[in-house]
């Protein structure tokens, strides 16, 4: 492998994007892919390191550790010691002073007491010294606490407890952050006496707080645990205070008080762990106690005591030179935080040769201890110091190994002859946090203290994919005891050294440090790597009586560094190789980019900055280079089944692109998943500091400024020939992984403007925009994250809706568009688009038109504007062009509130999925359903822009700017012109639909638009439709047409109408139809045969309302009755329907006459049925024969009137015969002539009467063969030619004289008087008489 050292160098990090690169298109798709990629990445982080618990096997002691005699691998260095400033000194007068300190991390102070006096020095900021000298007594200890709530003013965060050997001093606190002497911020401190004063017999100390406010400590010579108790009297800090000796009294709790212990242990320190609400304590002979604060202000609950803990701890390891009861002495005890071990180690406890005692929730304890809210706890792990470390004097000068010693490869190195081991045994300080720990005891000389600094080796714990792992060495002491390790991973493993610092150590802490990476996506606080590109190293102060010393943790990072800076002073590449080994190819990749590309914490040594770091140019051209090499090429991987391969598979990816995903998704992992606001005091404000997402961008922009300036970092080089040629499968990986990184490159780059964007927001008073959104919008931003505003349609419709905030916002303070969106385009280009700069543009000119008095000017500007909001028609929302058409209203723009909703309707349905589905009757809930209501919200506009622009003609008041009547007239008539022109069909047939609906059909027949004859007859058709339609051909010249509307109106059975008005339809129609010319369309056969139709049909019809009418009087008769009598106004029904359906059932003989003579059905026995039955209903309603006769006149005469000359339903021969054997019947009581007479005024012509009756006359059929029977018709004959002649001879007759049969009836009348009996005078006169009169006229 060789390294070529590249002369090119990272440029400044300018965050405006180019123009070729101005506004990518956005793809989700895309970006969702990347977003799993690095959602992979965060799924191997969280499994690549394991919590505490995996690696500290329960029930068993390790020791196992790496101790390189090289600094490569130290895992501290001290970074810097800050003095104890000189102005203090003065301070002692004397020798003989008594002075104390200790550290106070939370506030960045060191407290030192000189006798009475309290100084609180600002260790960031030498010169800062707080003095409090307001009480008498010597200051032993200082604890520093929260205060209990509502009893202070809000500014004071903390007090400060002092313990002098007579009373317990409560100050209170509060700080700022304020600019301090350089780049950094520092924090202003104000102390307040408060009268919280308490007199004591015993001098305290080791004072320990809780959350609420609790206060704790103990008594320096009885060993006690006290409670400090305060409460509010009256005013800010009018307080009462005591003191409550909770090993004596106050104790609530139901168990004995110390099971284990005698009344001369005595507690030596109390530590409060906030994160679980308890105590513990620690006594001289090593016994600890867990207590839990109760509800009750003045009592604890003790849980448990842990003695024994020599023997426990023994047995965990029997033999151990470790354990011994002169060396087993605990110093301290270390709660363990539960990001650290989610899965129960809970407590570290330390003694004075550096043996640790891991404790944990025990699986059962006797008694359930959950009752009192807190499980008792067993020594489940012992871990044994480092039996062979390198003092730190060899380790200062450190012996370089020759380049074939591996300094990665083993564990407990053992050190060259001259090197002298040392064993700790005298630690008297210490401290813990996320799995480091360091502690402190006396040096070889007073001058000095020796630290041991512990931290996890990642490499022997961690699942890192190495290939090439070195195996460790076997251990030359104790390495597991007790049993078999039943957890799969590793047991801990740590790295070890000695440092030496100026002084003898008075207290020791970490400095403070929210974990920002760690705290996401379950990972482990010990993943070190996974960190360490986002947030700074940890760091601890250690002070002693010369100053404070600065430690900071080395990460991975700073070995690699270190690994390449010895490549390039000494030529040794073989520790570069033996890193990547360590850690695996991918974890390598992706800390060399990190250097290559530069980042905010590369460099560990001030946590303040956050500028990019990067190494010298020599460097980062090794690191890319090593990059390139390590990376190795992508593998195709083909599936195969049995044996045979399917020509499918999936990429292997190259270190590159892994080691890429991996960088990439750990810049962003802090915020990734994290909601993008929270809510604040008044409103949703950023979740997020701006200094904290300005580092994630810049990070996120130098990487990406590497990968654009060095393309070539994810091709196969140059000079390899066999690229070009190789085989296919090879080709497929390089492929897969070139669009890997081009989806990765592409969410990186919408990442970086995400952040622009969001910083900008704040920029804007985030606040304020929120509150100017509507309800949906702030619902969706407050369960937005990051990656939903970078990946999501939600992000895409959230940041559109907050870019108009901010535009209209800018707008309403008179900024001209085109400087606000060159400030979004440039910082956030795919947050603002060229459509979103359209729609402000336009929103613009519509502005400008408002404020202008020139007429031309405000067309143009309007013009203008409905131009740009057409062009970007395909972003608005329907509230958008809602609030548009608005303006355009206002503005008395016709065009623009008509013709924008058209275009909006053809966008926003672009497939015309809406139309088809308008066009299939609209009437399911498909998923189509939603497109054809966004078109018709869109014509809902036009429509209200109509009644708008009507209202300003009848309302002028309504209108903002004032127009004549003429003026708004022609805006009115413009606008309906432009509604009329439209081509878009379903806007046609809305249009028609509103219009109708306000009584205008008159005028829209008048207009007789294009699309109307197909609006009126699309489904669902309506009587008012058809009644249009058939206006309309009528007003078109399509008589023909309309006729045919109004049969189907008259026939149909979906509309309400009643009898009559089908009625009406089908006289219409005849008449219609009757109007269609001759030549037209060469229909006329066709007409013709329509019309015949079309008759019968209204004959019919005739007769069924002539039968409804009839049968309507019954319609109360009987249930069933009614509804048949009800039917029939329902539709119209054909002859047969109505004579089977209703003549036959109801009986009624005149309705079957009538059924008879419509249809034109000729049969005599129906028809002698129904007549017989009109007779003999008429003999049984009435019992007098001359009211008989009289009814039958009536009827025989309507019916002869109405039906003569049918034969189908009035047979004259039929009637005659019937009504003649009725008079004979009758004929002591009728007058002769009733039958003829009857005929007569019926209608029928005289001839058919004598005809009728002649023919009875010659018969002989009975009863016409009995003589008298004979006789009597031959009266009614003669009174048939008297009444005959009368007519004719009558003025005005209708009868024709012409046509009067002279000569026949003079020849019959000689037959009849030579037949006619004697006895009758009364005919013979009557024959005689006409017989003379033919003589005198004819």
């Amino acid at each position: 492998m060789a390294f070529q050292p590249s002369s090119s160098s990272l440029g400044g990090h300018s965050m405006k994007l180019s123009p070729s690169e101005r506004v990518p298109p956005i793809d989700l798709s895309t970006l969702q892919i990347a977003s799993k990629v690095l959602e992979e990445q965060f799924t191997k982080d969280a499994q690549a390191i394991p919590e505490l618990g995996e690696i500290l096997p329960s029930g068993q002691a390790s020791s196992s550790y790496s101790i390189f005699p090289d600094d490569i691998r130290i895992p501290f260095q001290k970074r810097k010691l800050v003095g104890i400033p000189e102005s203090l000194f003065q301070y002692y007068s004397s020798t003989n002073v008594n002075s104390h300190m200790g550290l106070i991390p939370e506030i960045e102070r060191v407290w030192i007491s000189i006798d009475h006096k309290l100084f609180l020095w600002d260790y960031n900021d030498s010169q800062e010294i707080n003095c409090f000298v307001d009480q008498p007594y010597v200051i032993t200890h200082v604890g520093l606490v929260k205060p209990k709530k509502g009893l202070f003013i809000e500014e004071i965060s903390h007090l400060l407890v002092l313990c002098t050997p007579v009373s317990v001093v409560l100050i209170a606190l509060s700080f700022s952050t304020v600019p301090g002497t350089s780049t950094r911020f520092r924090k202003e401190v104000k102390l307040y006496a408060t009268d919280l004063t308490i007199s004591t017999e015993v001098e305290m100390t080791s004072v320990a707080g809780t959350p609420d406010g609790r206060i704790f400590m103990c008594g320096s010579q009885d060993g006690n645990l006290y409670e400090l108790h305060y409460q509010e009297t009256e005013g800010w800090f009018g307080k009462r205070i005591q003191l409550v000796n909770h090993s004596v009294g106050g104790m609530s709790s139901l168990l004995p008080r110390f099971t284990s212990t005698s009344s001369e242990d005595r507690i030596v320190s109390v530590t409060a762990d906030p994160e679980r609400d308890c105590l513990y304590t620690l006594t001289e002979k090593n016994v600890i106690s867990l207590y839990k604060p109760t509800s009750s202000d003045k009592s604890v609950q003790h849980i448990q005591t842990l003695s024994n803990l020599y023997k426990a701890a023994q047995d965990k390891c029997p033999g151990s030179p470790a354990i011994t009861p002169q060396t087993f002495q605990i110093i301290s005890l270390h709660p363990i935080s539960v990001l650290e071990s989610r899965s129960g180690v809970q407590l570290l406890a330390l003694t004075t040769n550096g043996v640790r005692l891991y404790f944990s929730p025990a699986l059962s304890y006797g008694v359930s201890m959950q009752a009192f809210g807190a499980r008792s706890l067993q020594l489940s792990h012992v871990r044994l110091p480092p039996s062979n470390l390198i003092h730190p004097d060899e380790q200062e000068n450190p012996h370089r190994p020759p380049p074939t010693i591996n300094p990665f490869s083993s564990t407990q190195v053992q050190p060259p002859r001259h090197s002298r081991p040392y064993v700790i045994s005298t630690i008297d300080s210490s401290c813990y946090v996320d799995g480091l720990t360091i502690s402190a005891q006396p040096g070889d000389v007073d001058t000095v203290d020796y630290l041991l600094c512990l931290s996890p080796d990642l490499t022997r714990i961690g699942s890192l994919d190495q290939l090439n792992l070195p195996q460790p060495a076997p251990q030359s002491t104790y390495s597991m005891y007790g049993g078999q390790n039943v957890s799969s991973r590793p047991p801990l493993t740590e790295y070890a050294t000695l440092l030496s610092i100026p002084g003898r150590t008075w207290a020791m802490a970490p400095v403070p440090q929210k974990p920002i990476a760690a705290d996401v996506a379950g990972m482990s606080v010990l993943n070190e790597l996974a960190t360490q590109v986002s947030e700074p190293p940890r760091q601890f102060m250690i002070l002693t009586n010369v100053g404070v010393t600065f430690l900071v943790k080395r990460r991975a990072l700073d070995y690699l560094k270190a690994v390449i800076e010895e490549l390039q002073s000494e030529g040794n590449v073989q520790p570069i190789i033996e890193f990547r080994d360590s850690f695996g190819r991918n974890q390598t990749c992706a800390m060399l980019l990190a250097l290559t590309s530069g980042n905010t914490f590369l460099d560990g040594s001030d946590q303040t900055s956050s500028s990019i770091s990067l190494g010298n140019s020599d460097l980062v051209a090794v690191a890319k280079q090593a990059f390139y090499d390590f990376g190795e090429k992508p593998i195709w991987s083909e599936r195969t089944v049995y044996g045979k391969s399917e020509h499918q598979g999936t990429a292997i990816f190259s270190g590159r692109r892994e080691g890429l995903a991996l960088y990439f998704s750990r810049l962003v992992r802090p915020l990734w998943k994290a909601r993008m606001v929270v809510a604040g005091p008044f409103n949703l404000q950023l979740a997020f500091q701006e200094a904290r997402l300005i580092t994630i961008q810049k990070n996120l922009y130098a990487l990406k400024d590497l990968l654009d300036k060095n393309p070539h970092l994810f091709h196969s080089s140059p000079g390899d020939s066999t690229a070009s040629r190789a085989p296919a499968m090879e080709q497929e990986a390089w492929k897969a992984e070139q669009a890997s990184i081009a989806q990765l490159l592409s969410l990186m780059t919408r990442t970086i403007e995400a952040l622009s964007f969001v910083l900008l927001l704040n920029d804007y008073h985030f606040g304020d925009i929120m509150t100017k959104c509507d309800v949906e919008i702030q619902k969706l931003v407050s369960s937005l994250t990051f990656e939903d505003l970078i990946t999501t349609q939600n992000g895409l419709t959230v940041s559109r809706a907050l870019v108009n905030v901010i535009i209209d916002q800018q707008i309403g303070q008179q900024i001209s568009v085109d400087t606000i969106s060159e400030v979004l385009q440039n910082r956030c280009g795919s947050f603002c688009s060229t459509d979103d700069v359209m729609l402000y543009k336009a929103k613009e000119n519509i502005r400008k038109a408002v404020e202008t008095s020139n007429a031309a000017e405000k067309q143009k500007w309007l013009s203008e504007s409905l131009r740009l909001y057409q062009k970007g028609a395909r972003i608005l929302d329907l509230e958008k062009l809602r609030e548009i058409c608005g303006d355009f209203q206002l503005l008395n723009y016709a065009k623009g509130a008509i013709e924008l909703p058209l275009v909006c309707a053809r966008v926003f349905d672009s497939d015309n999925i809406g139309m088809d589905f308008w066009r299939s009757g609209a009437n399911s809930d498909s998923p189509s359903r939603s497109a054809y209501e966004q078109r018709s919200q869109c014509y809902e506009l036009i429509l209200d822009s109509l009644s708008v622009f009507e209202q300003h003609i009848n309302d002028p008041s309504s209108a903002k700017i004032p127009l004549s009547p003429e003026e708004h007239e022609a805006v009115k008539d413009h606008a309906y012109k432009l509604s009329f022109s439209s081509d878009d069909e379903m806007f046609q047939s809305t249009l028609y639909d509103w219009l109708i609906s306000r009584q205008l059909a008159d005028d829209l027949l008048e207009i007789r638009p294009p699309f109307l004859e197909t609006h009126l007859k699309r489904e669902p058709v309506s009587a008012e439709k058809y009644q249009l339609l058939w206006q309309f051909y009528v007003k078109d010249g399509q008589p023909l047409r309309a006729a045919e509307v109004l049969l189907a109106l008259a026939e149909s059975t979906e509309f309400q109408l009643q009898l009559d008005s089908r009625l009406e339809y089908l006289t219409l129609a005849v008449g219609n139809a009757k109007s269609h010319p001759v030549s037209a369309r060469g229909r006329h056969e066709t007409a013709i045969a329509f019309l015949t139709d079309l008759e019968e049909k209204l004959e019919v019809a005739q007769v069924q309302l002539e039968m409804y009418s009839t049968l309507l009087p019954h319609v109360n008769d009987a249930p069933e009755v009614g509804a048949r009598v009800n039917a029939l106004s329902s539709r119209l029904y054909t002859m047969s329907e109505l004579y089977q359906d209703y003549a036959i059932p109801f009986d009624l003989p005149i309705l079957k006459l009538i059924c008879l003579h419509v249809a034109e059905h000729r049969d005599e026995v129906m028809l002698r049925q129904v007549w017989n039955q009109i007779f003999d209903q008429v003999v049984e309603q009435e019992s007098d024969p001359l009211a008989q006769a009289n009814q039958l006149s009536a009827i025989l005469e309507k019916l002869g009137r109405r039906f003569y000359p049918s034969v189908f339903a009035f047979p004259l021969q039929l009637v005659t015969n019937l009504m003649v054997r009725f008079s004979l019947e009758r004929k002591d009581i009728l007058q002769s002539g009733w039958a003829p007479r009857t005929l007569a005024r019926a209608g029928i012509p005289y001839l058919e009467i004598w005809d009728a009756l002649h023919e009875m006359y010659e018969s002989h059929i009975p009863p016409f063969n009995a003589q008298a029977n004979v006789q009597a018709i031959s009266s009614d004959i003669a009174t048939l030619f008297t009444d005959w002649l009368e007519e004719v001879k009558r003025p005005n007759s209708s009868v024709d004289r012409g046509g009067f049969p002279v000569s026949r009836i003079d020849f019959a009348i000689d037959q009849y008087i030579a037949e006619l009996h004697a006895d009758r005078i009364e005919t013979k006169a009557k024959y005689e008489a006409v017989k003379r009169q033919l003589r005198r006229n004819w």
